[in-house]
């Protein structure tokens, strides 16, 4: 392909500027386009990142209609997410969307259906799954240094105070829905990931601190039980009323090893007497400029040029959005929940 793919960018958030900033670097994209409800919001991007052949928008409609667009990047608050999704699937767009994709089963079944027909490449915005510690996790897993995985712990920890710009409106159930999809998300995917087997049963339970300090209009807090196909067992734990630093702790236990964050004691090395710990990036921070993008990016962009799925495309990641849901059904009936969700 000789030109450069045309790329959009809904939404004008510090996580629109980690996907700029990663278009910039990619050699077969160009940014032509930003969306905004504020177009001197559009304009201010543009100029902070010196794209000169970007044009600002306050009409997804209109946006999808100009010529040169070919991808999308959706990076608006979290409600938006299936109606935008929806609309560039219909277009013809391929889209990044930002997690969670959907807050209801039935806005993620109406999204998961529109790309289908539409056949476009997708990606969601689990970009942990290119963090250094997870590729390198991975490699772990897959050469055996730990036999086989019994049971799975990754947990999400970060206190989102009022003081946090997104605190308006991710407190809310309209806008962040469940402590699970808008952040725990991030740990069910990565669970999935290192697991690498279909979820069958989910069982959740979830609290308040002490008086609901924070205003949050749903349970800040949940633990959510996995059962896999293979009889594995997994667990994640969601905070986000924890007092103390953003933590993302993963513990993966096997018949032959363990790993801990990037620590790892196998019985295939003997006279090992302690952790081995591995020099890498942890995914340690909840700030944005902290995530891998450009990896993300190229990926995707490489998925729309060859014309190949991507193994984070909307269809797989239905998955890990079945699980958080079912989490808060188990949670409001107090029996386990069978997957997949009818």
């Amino acid at each position: 392909m000789d030109r450069k793919l045309g790329i959009a960018i809904l939404g004008t958030g510090d996580v629109s500027s980690g996907h700029i900033a990663a278009y910039r670097r990619n050699p077969h994209a160009e940014i032509r386009a930003i969306l905004s409800r504020d177009a001197a919001k559009a304009t201010a991007k543009a100029r902070q990142f010196g794209l000169e052949n970007c044009q600002p928008f306050t009409s997804l409609d209109a946006l999808l209609q100009a010529d040169g667009i070919d991808a999308v990047s959706i990076c608006t608050p979290h409600h938006l997410h299936v109606e935008q999704g929806v609309a560039c699937a219909q277009a013809g767009k391929h889209m990044i969307v930002e997690k969670p994709v959907a807050l209801d089963l039935a806005g993620l079944r109406k999204l998961d259906a529109a790309v289908r027909e539409h056949g476009v490449r997708s990606v969601v915005g689990f970009v942990l799954r290119w963090n250094p510690l997870f590729e390198m996790i991975r490699s772990m897993l897959a050469e055996r240094l730990i036999g086989d995985l019994f049971h799975a712990e990754v947990d999400y920890l970060h206190g989102i105070t009022k003081d946090f710009g997104l605190y308006p409106w991710v407190s809310t159930r309209a806008y962040g829905g469940t402590a699970l999809l808008t952040g725990g998300c991030h740990a069910v995917d990565a669970l999935r990931w290192f697991v690498g087997k279909e979820a069958v049963e989910v069982f959740g339970l979830g609290n308040f601190s002490k008086g609901n300090p924070l205003d949050y209009e749903y349970e800040p807090n949940s633990v959510t039980l996995v059962t896999f196909e293979d009889g594995t067992t997994g667990k994640v734990a969601t905070s986000l009323e924890c007092v103390g630093p953003y933590t993302f702790p993963i513990v993966l236990m096997g018949n032959g090893g363990t790993i801990r964050d990037n620590r790892l004691f196998t019985n295939r090395w003997p006279g090992q007497t302690g952790w081995a710990s591995i020099p890498t990036i942890l995914p340690d921070s909840g700030a944005v400029t902290h995530h891998p993008f450009d990896a993300q990016i190229n990926h995707f962009v490489d998925c729309i040029l060859t014309g190949r799925e991507s193994h984070c495309n909307v269809a797989d990641t239905v998955k890990t959005h079945e699980i958080c849901i079912a989490s808060e059904q188990s949670r409001l009936t107090k029996r386990p929940v069978r997957l997949p969700l009818e």
